[in-house]
């Protein structure tokens, strides 16, 4: 008994004790150090989430602008549409020469080049601090099975829209959707009396850039001019796709097409056309 006396009144007189009042201190420190912990983590998990449901209403939101450019191109020149986008992390670019296709038609055995013309194309960009799915990345949106450049049918879409995360490139490291102009070809034919002839129309739309204020978020597309090519006695019909800007990274390894060069027999004899139209992009117009 006299020795448990004498061990709590040692303790009591220990100076190498902790207090209650510094024990608190230490307690409410760890508490403190423990929410904020917690906080960062929940707001960045928070902003990771909003990032990619952003980029989620992104990939839809440029099947649209897709599908638009479609609509301004080729009905009445002068036809403009507005496409409005909410973006926290993300902006719409403009890339003005991006695709140069150059057109040949086959005649009497031999060559020759009809057209040559340069397209260029619409990117969202996301920075891949807000948003990545890893290098090399890429996913085709729309056509979704079809990865070549020239599309067939009425219904083949003048666009290809597909996701790509592709780094390092000189204007930043980005996960993006783009919008890529394509080739539709339709075919038809037309009997006059006891002849009869065949052909095939080519419909290229043309991204040009036009305005760029920023004024809002959105994007203004002008039809401006349609272009006809026709060429007569046609065999076949080759087209050579090419990067000019190649050297920042827009080469062939970024937009995965199934070839750089399609060629097509058609009908012998058959009659040919290429339209080619002219769309204006202005980014932030209106307001």
């Amino acid at each position: 008994m006299t020795n448990n006396r004498v061990s709590l009144y040692s303790l009591r007189r220990d100076r190498r004790a902790v207090s209650p009042a510094i024990s608190t201190v230490i307690l409410t420190s760890a508490i403190v150090v423990l929410l904020l912990v917690t906080v960062v983590f929940a707001n960045n998990f928070l902003n990771a989430r909003m990032a990619e449901n952003e980029f989620s209403a992104m990939e839809q939101f440029m099947q649209t602008v897709g599908l638009q450019i479609d609509d301004v191109a080729w009905p009445t020149p002068g036809r403009t549409q507005t496409i409005r986008y909410a973006s926290k992390y993300g902006q719409v670019d403009f890339e003005s020469v991006a695709l140069n296709y150059t057109v040949y038609v086959k005649q009497n055995g031999s060559w020759k080049r009809i057209l040559t013309n340069t397209t260029g194309i619409i990117l969202f960009n996301m920075p891949i601090s807000k948003y990545s799915l890893g290098n090399n990345y890429f996913k085709r949106i729309f056509p979704s099975s079809d990865n070549s450049f020239l599309q067939k049918g009425a219904s083949a879409s003048v666009n290809h829209v597909f996701i790509v995360e592709k780094l390092p490139m000189p204007d930043g490291n980005y996960i993006r959707v783009v919008v890529a102009p394509s080739i539709r070809m339709l075919n038809s034919t037309i009997k006059i009396e006891s002849e009869t002839r065949n052909y095939f129309k080519f419909f290229l739309p043309c991204l040009k850039p036009g305005l760029h204020p920023r004024n809002s978020q959105s994007i203004t597309i002008t039809g401006r001019d349609v272009v006809r090519t026709a060429e007569n006695e046609v065999d076949a019909v080759r087209i050579n796709l090419t990067f000019p800007n190649g050297l920042l990274g827009f080469n062939a390894d970024f937009f995965k097409f199934k070839s750089t060069s399609e060629t097509f027999n058609v009908t012998e004899d058959s009659i040919v056309e290429f339209f080619l139209g002219e769309v204006l992009v202005s980014l932030g117009l209106h307001i």
